[in-house]
């Protein structure tokens, strides 16, 4: 691991920390470099502010390891782990819901949630003949539905089971996907039989 990822993860693990007890915004860059023994200059060397290291722990911590999710099979495996993220990760995610970086929360679960579903749009479209605007409107829709869910949940205190959600998620769009799109597909069709009378 490069000396430049360390003293990322070194920054990431500070600001984590202090999440724990301090509202996000009470906390200084001069408050993580001290707890990592680097200099301003250093910080900055890797990061414009403390949001752009909030959105980068997100990224690598979250974003990164539901990838190999992307599919019809796995993407209830890729929810379970936002949740589990959410959960293990508990009180630097309400710090965040609760702040002024609100928006760098919603801006994670929404590029995560949206890749996992846009992977599971595209395979079930597979050889169907589907717009890509109505792919993304559909992939747009699960995605603020899901991410809404998650807040709610976040909201609620978490007192659900991320294990019963997703049951409950997989039972309500079961099917769903594939209706939608077949939907679409014979919307172009018709739309193109029009066109060439």
């Amino acid at each position: 691991m490069s000396s430049s990822h360390l003293t990322k993860k070194a920054l990431a693990a500070s600001l984590k920390s202090r999440m724990t007890h301090t509202p996000l915004n009470k906390i200084t860059v001069k408050d993580l470099v001290d707890d990592c023994g680097l200099n301003r200059q250093t910080f900055y060397y890797h990061f414009q502010d403390i949001y752009e290291l909030l959105g980068w722990i997100y990224q690598t911590e979250a974003v990164d390891a539901i990838a190999g999710e992307r599919s019809y099979r796995t993407w209830t495996n890729g929810f379970l782990k936002i949740f589990k993220y959410i959960e293990d990760n508990r009180a630097f995610c309400l710090n965040t819901l609760n702040s002024l970086a609100r928006s760098h929360l919603d801006s994670y679960l929404y590029n995560v949630t949206n890749s996992l579903v846009m992977g599971v749009v595209e395979e079930v479209s597979a050889g169907m003949h589907v717009d890509e605007a109505d792919q993304r409107f559909l992939a747009n829709f699960y995605t603020l539905a899901f991410t809404g869910l998650i807040i709610g949940w976040m909201r609620d205190g978490m007192k659900e089971r991320p294990e019963r959600i997703i049951e409950k998620l997989s039972e309500l769009v079961d099917g769903h996907f594939e209706q939608a799109l077949q939907r679409y597909e014979h919307k172009a069709t018709r739309s193109s039989t029009s066109h060439k009378r």
